[in-house]
């Protein structure tokens, strides 16, 4: 994959030359050109690329716990290629030898040792028979077994979508949950510490995609990252010159001409010689200048000290309550206090006397006052979620949303996980969960929408959004003929070692994901109405596996369960 370098802004703005765009050279095929059997495994992977299909991979973690499987039997294959590499060496070393000690002594008197009659026969053994059979063992190639076996699993391998989706996910998890460049690296991540570690090259990595995507603000954290390890004695393919290629220039898209003239400097420093460097620097100080005397200020040359978290401000995006939710999902903000809580209670549900749960009934907590959320204990049982994420999981492609200008279902960057819906007639798990939401709710599940299964990916999430169709959106049910989703279940199915909650930023409500539990609300009003207080989000899950499913029951059929009420805000 060809990258381009960072822009030579002097080459731009003065015209001083044209620097076309070139690949880095860790990214040419020449970084495949390495010695013996790595470089051939190598070739052979760089060729397979042409045929690897968009799995979208990195969106579910239950998908990508085949991988490991898969990565194993490769790492057993490969070792048995080695074993008879080193088998087939060990036989030739032996023929090497044996053969150098004869030689020694027929090549000191020739005609007095063939002049023995055994000799001369065994020399032409050797020479018709022997080097014949040498030969062929030679050009035996033991590679072919791991060779065939790895291309037989390419093709569910991850691709360039999955690398680059998982390390925008990292950055993801970085921006929620505040964390620096430098405890990524270290794996040190809030409920865990691995050692799950990332190197120079792979710091490099994440700030090379970010930057190929734009994103300048984290393509300075991570390329700062890479430096500060190379700085601390780390080895690495990459060069301390291409590092700071990439960061003086992202710094310079910060706007932080002090830092990139400083930056750029240390690379003229190390690389004299580097094609942009000095144009890239004479540019920064003509542009210092001149902000100097507009603005009449003092310049402070800026120092060495690292780049910190917080240094820049993050860009604002499309999503309004951006920083409210990030906040709850860190658990800040969260708008529980005394008096609320007093007015949350816990309870035994049967479901107004229905007969299902008459003998057993299910554990009903207050999750929040005003909206309504409950949350029902030990709603699934661990048979049951088995069940259910064994069904799903051949089945889990891209979640989609819908368009709301086109309708058109569709993935987006905001939905990160892979789900599959099933219906209550393939298992008869199904069909009892199914009436178990009847049963507690008092709503029909004739009209509702199928089982949803979720798996989220890496750093997976649902930013803000709504369940229930907008004014602006009237046709978003349509073809289903069952009206709007009234209510929504959301079914826990494991538990999340980091991250994950359901948030809802208008009124500053958290919900933990507790396997085994369920969540219930109304997204309408008795009118009819949309209740928008019930935007809510699925935070990205930092560490662990998240799983849910979700029933969307829908208006028809509630007629007589939930009749209307006066106002439209009953």
């Amino acid at each position: 994959m060809l990258r381009s370098w960072p822009q030579d802004v002097a080459a731009i703005k003065y015209k001083f030359h044209s620097v076309p765009a070139i690949s880095h050279h860790h990214q040419t095929y020449k970084d495949f050109e390495m010695h013996g059997f790595q470089g051939f495994c190598s070739w052979v992977l760089l060729c397979c690329c042409c045929w690897i299909s968009q799995a979208e991979i990195f969106t579910s973690i239950g998908q990508m716990t085949d991988l490991v499987f898969t990565e194993k039997e490769l790492v057993q294959s490969l070792r048995e290629y080695i074993k008879a590499e080193e088998s087939k060496l060990a036989a030739v070393k032996s023929w090497a030898n044996k053969l150098d000690s004869l030689t020694k002594i027929s090549t000191s008197d020739p005609e007095g040792f063939l002049a023995h009659p055994v000799n001369a026969y065994k020399l032409m053994k050797r020479l018709n028979t022997e080097w014949s059979e040498l030969e062929s063992l030679v050009l035996q190639n033991p590679s072919d077994g791991f060779i065939s076996n790895i291309t037989a699993h390419r093709q569910y391998f991850p691709d360039e979508e999955d690398e680059t989706g998982a390390a925008k996910a990292l950055m993801r998890l970085q921006d929620t949950y505040q964390l620096d460049s430098e405890a990524f690296a270290q794996g040190k991540l809030p409920g865990t510490h691995s050692d799950a570690l990332l190197t120079v090259d792979d710091c490099f990595g994440m700030g090379k995609t970010a930057y190929n995507d734009g994103d300048y603000y984290h393509s300075v954290l991570w390329m700062q990252q890479a430096l500060r390890q190379l700085d601390a004695g780390e080895e690495a393919e990459v060069t301390k010159s291409d590092i700071l290629d990439y960061l003086s220039y992202s710094v310079y898209q910060m706007g932080d001409l002090p830092r990139a003239i400083e930056l750029t400097r240390r690379l003229v420093a190390i690389d004299p010689s580097h094609q942009r460097a000095g144009g890239n620097l004479r540019y920064f100080e003509v542009l210092l200048s001149k902000q100097i005397n507009e603005q009449k200020q003092e310049f402070e040359p800026a120092t060495e000290q690292p780049i910190q978290l917080g240094t820049y401000t993050r860009p604002k995006d499309h999503l309004p309550e951006r920083e409210a939710y990030e906040a709850l999902c860190r658990g800040e903000g969260v708008q529980m206090n005394e008096a609320r809580r007093s007015r949350l209670f816990c309870r035994y549900q049967d479901g107004h006397r229905n007969p299902q749960l008459l003998l057993r009934p299910l554990m009903e907590e207050d999750e929040w006052d005003s909206p309504r959320i409950v949350r029902y204990i030990h709603f699934l049982s661990d048979q049951e979620m088995d069940r259910i994420k064994e069904l799903a999981k051949p089945r889990l492609a891209r979640a989609t949303v819908r368009d709301p200008k086109t309708g058109i279902l569709t993935t987006a960057q905001y939905r990160v996980s892979k789900s599959a819906w099933l219906e209550a007639e393939e298992d008869p798990i199904i069909a009892r969960v199914n009436q178990r939401i009847q049963d507690v709710t008092g709503l029909t599940v004739e009209t509702a929408e199928l089982l949803q299964v979720a798996n989220y990916g890496v750093g997976g999430q649902y930013e803000p959004h709504y369940d229930f169709s907008r004014k602006d959106e009237p046709d978003a049910f349509k073809r289903l003929g069952t009206g709007n989703r009234v209510a929504t279940m959301l079914n826990y199915m494991s538990d999340v070692v980091a991250g994950g909650a359901t948030v809802f930023p208008d009124f500053g409500a958290s919900i933990k994901p507790r396997k085994g539990t369920s969540v219930f609300w109304y997204n309408l009003f008795r009118s009819g109405e949309g209740d928008y207080r019930t935007r809510h989000a699925a935070c990205p899950v930092l560490v662990g596996s998240k799983w849910v499913s979700n029933k969307w029951i829908h208006e028809r059929g509630q007629e007589f369960r939930r009749p209307c009420g006066l106002t439209e805000v009953d």
